[in-house]
């Protein structure tokens, strides 16, 4: 089914049922809600799995090596969305790449349940990688098929669906956090596996009645006589990349340190590399290529923001466990609890955001200035943190947990600026030839931005603090200055894109 229009996709969808936005919503948000839901219960207790003693049921890897871990983790998640985005482009269209996404995803949680160690963790993220970049990109990629371009509830029904993003992210840390690390870390894996797998059975019973013909056409199919090539070169580069592994893991050559140096020069070269073949395409029009090249400053903006944000589970969650009086009002606070802020937040002002947009109408701010305040926002959270570093430089004293919340606020600000829109953004900038993988290619934005994080987490220690917050913040605070003041060009690139 290659040769559907967009109207009659749009014609396919019920409109009207869910908050007033089209029926298939329900099946997006309820099975992102799940897929966060197992991915952020399980990122929630990673780092302390990861560094936490042997004998208290962690694996005792290095406090640095495990941040580092964690970022290129983080990025990997996101890059393996170009391989989604190309499978689903090319050979299954975004329906079916979602479920094998998530099939994938529950398997990776499970293989993180059993106690085996090293080689279960490995396991375990080698999957999650791979079905989150078959799943994550596309299931975004539907949502854009159910609205026309001059919808104007496209940009209020994407902060709907982030808020349902959040609502799984709000409750895995309490859920699957407190289990992990009051009782027993492998308990708290399984769990998320039984979120996945929820989340696999509401997207099976509801995208035949809801989703009608969005994500079932593959926009750039393979021909029959390139089949037979892309596969053998498949083929053959995994097979070089196992072989190259195992001969580097076996020497000594390919230590953990040394690939989060591969993975973080791939996440900058990657994007790069995408953005340029995609321009030189002879595949699209002389309008999309202006998009194109008004879309850089967005990534680039975007790959700053999630630096600053992503540490919320890095930097600020090895704050919270460290630094921070885990007892508040008589209160005791797990420090995995601190990863349900974001989302909280999200939750709380996602509504408010997206009825300002529709409120609004045609006097919004354009969608560059929408994300000059979000990486202005963005800048400011890791600033204000200077001031507990500050007043307990030294480590000899424990910070209140209300500066965290306050860091959580506004970079939750910032995201609600930036990230529901870019998406939005994404799939009205897209060229028709490369729609899923442009949407993979936003998601890049995230695994630069973690890329460049699995070496800049390292240099975070106590002495180090007030230069680590008030550095990156103040870089990003400036950055989103500079991207409102150009924001009049941008647009203009946009070619009646709003």
């Amino acid at each position: 089914m290659t040769k559907i229009n967009k109207e009659e996709i749009v014609s396919s969808v019920p409109q009207r049922g869910f908050f007033g936005q089209p029926k298939g919503l329900f099946t997006s948000f309820f099975t992102e809600f799940w897929e966060r839901f197992s991915y952020y219960g399980m990122r929630a207790i990673l780092l302390f799995y990861m560094y936490g003693e042997v004998v208290n049921g962690g694996l005792g890897i290095a406090d640095s090596t495990a941040k580092s871990i964690m970022a290129v983790y983080g990025s990997l998640v996101y890059m393996s969305g170009i391989i989604g985005g190309w499978i689903a482009d090319r050979l299954l269209g975004t329906q079916q790449t979602v479920f094998y996404g998530g099939v994938l995803i529950m398997f990776g949680h499970i293989a993180l349940a059993l106690p085996f160690g090293k080689t279960a963790l490995f396991v375990s993220m080698f999957l999650i990688i791979m079905g989150t970049g078959l799943l994550k990109p596309n299931v975004s990629n539907i949502v854009g098929d159910m609205y026309r371009a001059d919808d104007i509830r496209r940009d209020s029904g994407f902060s709907i669906f982030y808020m349902g993003i959040n609502a799984g992210a709000l409750i895995a840390p309490f859920i699957v956090g407190t289990l992990g690390q009051k009782y027993n870390y492998h308990l708290g894996f399984g769990v998320a596996a039984v979120g996945m797998f929820i989340g696999l059975i509401v997207f099976m019973i509801t995208r035949k009645k809801y989703l009608g013909l969005a994500g079932t056409y593959v926009a750039n199919p393979l021909e029959p006589h390139e089949k037979k090539g892309v596969f053998a070169k498949f083929g053959i580069g995994a097979a070089v990349i196992v072989v190259l592994g195992a001969i580097g893991i076996a020497t000594g050559i390919l230590t953990i340190n040394r690939f989060t140096y591969l993975v973080s020069f791939l996440a900058i070269i990657i994007p790069t590399i995408y953005f340029i073949v995609m321009y030189r395409s002879k595949k699209i029009t002389n309008d999309e290529r202006s998009r194109l090249l008004a879309y850089i400053p967005l990534f680039i903006a975007a790959m700053v923001f999630w630096a600053i944000q992503e540490q919320g589970s890095i930097v600020l969650a090895d704050y919270a466990n460290k630094r921070t009086e885990l007892n508040f009002m008589g209160i005791d606070i797990a420090s995995s609890w601190f990863q349900s802020l974001d989302p909280l937040f999200i939750i709380i002002l996602a509504p408010v955001f997206a009825g300002m947009w529709m409120k609004l109408g045609k006097r919004q701010p354009t969608t560059t200035r929408k994300f000059a305040f979000g990486l202005i926002f963005g800048g400011l959270s890791f600033v204000v943190m200077v001031i507990p570093a500050i007043i307990h430089s030294g480590g000899n004293t424990l910070a209140s947990p209300l500066w965290l919340v306050l860091s959580f606020f506004i970079v939750v600000l910032g995201e609600l600026c930036l990230s529901p829109v870019g998406l939005s953004a994404t799939t009205k900038l897209a060229p028709a030839a490369f729609s899923a993988q442009t949407m993979s290619l936003w998601f890049l934005s995230n695994a630069s931005a973690q890329g460049i994080n699995a070496q800049i987490v390292k240099l975070f220690k106590p002495e180090t603090e007030i230069a680590y917050f008030s550095i990156i913040g103040g870089i990003a605070v400036l950055l989103g200055v500079i991207l409102f003041m150009v924001a009049p060009k941008i647009q203009r690139f946009m070619k009646g894109v709003r």
